[in-house]
């Protein structure tokens, strides 16, 4: 699809109407082309990934459930490779053009579709989460965007990458959009009680650049009046960066065993594509096992944190959308910083909503809501309600 933003995956065409009626007709949508769609290779954002693979038969359980919802299918997005990227600049396909950031990553995994919905071509779309492959991109173009409960969804026809981390997720430009987006894909309503208490990490505000936390403090404010009590806490009492190299562990080394197999046939990828499945290789298993214990720690402390009626916020990313392209050697030490504030994602898999509303310099910057299991509608109700505010 020719869509002048390089969203989507190039030399393909596709359209799938939805069902004649259901809550979402009218509406139209985008998947990631790590979903399946019957009929359609699916590319894994690398050249080589689909080789000797069938063509699928079955649409993934998401792209089915907005489709069965009356949901028009308009295509499928470039995807940083393989799903192993978080800033969105593909080797394969190009880097889709973030139009709220212009000349500036969309952020990854998930780019294209952030992308799409970020420039109106769609509705809403799906992308997946992994190390924050929704959440990025929500923040770095200005978008709703979701992580949900981990395990709530089902992923069936989803490409895997680390199943412990991995989550179906997906993008909205408005809160009503997103609400009813949502309300479907989740199969509950959306509620009106909000929560009443409010945490404030103190420890991820003072680990993000000095003007996105004076961006966020006006969101931060009215989130308060909204929720009406508010407390600083600590995230993570171990320290950020020590959560950051748990996930570090974890997710490389379940990509690996993924896709050691495809690796065997001498696939062509980006260097710092290889570089992260060798490191995955790598990682032994005393160290597993110490990455293990940290997620247990993390999972026990969010627990701690999020009793019923309790969410916590902090900046989905440090920093706005870097320039497009960094070098490699630019590129990892702004990609460590990102995951000290989306590696818990992964690590206690609670869901996690960003929302728009701030600016840096003109540049989107998302703040992030953070419930317990399950809490994934009332997220969705806060980001309505302080819509609301605005």
């Amino acid at each position: 699809m020719a869509d002048g933003i390089d969203a989507f995956v190039p030399g393909t065409d596709i359209r799938v109407d939805g069902a004649a009626e259901g809550p979402l007709k009218g509406l139209t949508f985008a998947a990631k082309d790590l979903f399946d769609v019957a009929g359609y290779p699916t590319g894994g954002g690398n050249h080589d990934w689909p080789t000797g693979r069938a063509v699928p038969t079955r649409n993934a359980w998401a792209v089915q459930r907005l489709l069965d919802g009356g949901a028009t299918l308009v295509g499928k997005t470039v995807t940083d490779e393989v799903s192993l990227g978080i800033l969105g600049e593909s080797a394969f396909d190009g880097t889709p053009v973030n139009v709220n950031a212009p000349g500036r990553v969309p952020g990854g995994s998930s780019s294209g579709s952030a992308a799409a919905v970020a420039a109106g071509l769609c509705d809403t779309a799906l992308g997946t989460d992994t190390g924050g492959s929704v959440r990025v991109p929500s923040s770095f173009c200005g978008l709703y965007g979701i992580r949900p409960t981990h395990g709530r969804l089902p992923v069936d026809g989803m490409m895997p990458q680390a199943p412990t981390s991995d989550t179906t997720g997906w993008f909205a430009r408005d809160a009503a959009t997103f609400a009813k987006v949502s309300a479907h894909l989740l199969g509950e309503a959306i509620p009106s009680e909000l929560p009443t208490r409010l945490l404030v990490t103190t420890d991820t505000f003072a680990f993000a650049e000095d003007a996105v936390a004076e961006a966020l403090a006006p969101m931060v404010d009215r989130l308060a009046h909204l929720i009406g009590t508010r407390e600083d806490v600590l995230l993570a009492p171990q320290g950020l960066s020590v959560w950051a190299r748990a996930q570090r562990t974890i997710q490389p080394r379940e990509a690996y065993e993924t896709f050691k197999d495809w690796l065997d046939t001498n696939p062509r990828m980006a260097f710092g594509v290889a570089r992260g499945l060798m490191q995955g290789a790598a990682v032994t298993e005393t160290e597993l096992g110490w990455a293990n214990q940290m997620r247990r720690e993390a999972r026990g402390r969010l627990k701690s944190l999020l009793p019923a009626g309790t969410i916590l916020c902090l900046p989905t990313t440090p920093f706005p959308a870097p320039p497009i392209g960094l070098t490699i050697s630019q590129q990892t030490p702004l990609r460590e910083q990102i995951t000290c504030l989306c590696a818990f994602g992964g690590l206690a898999g609670r869901p996690q909503v960003s929302i728009p509303g701030a600016k840096v310099d003109g540049l989107p910057i998302g703040l992030s809501i953070v419930g317990g299991p399950g809490t994934d509608a009332t997220l969705i109700a806060v980001a309505q309600a302080l819509e609301s505010l605005s």
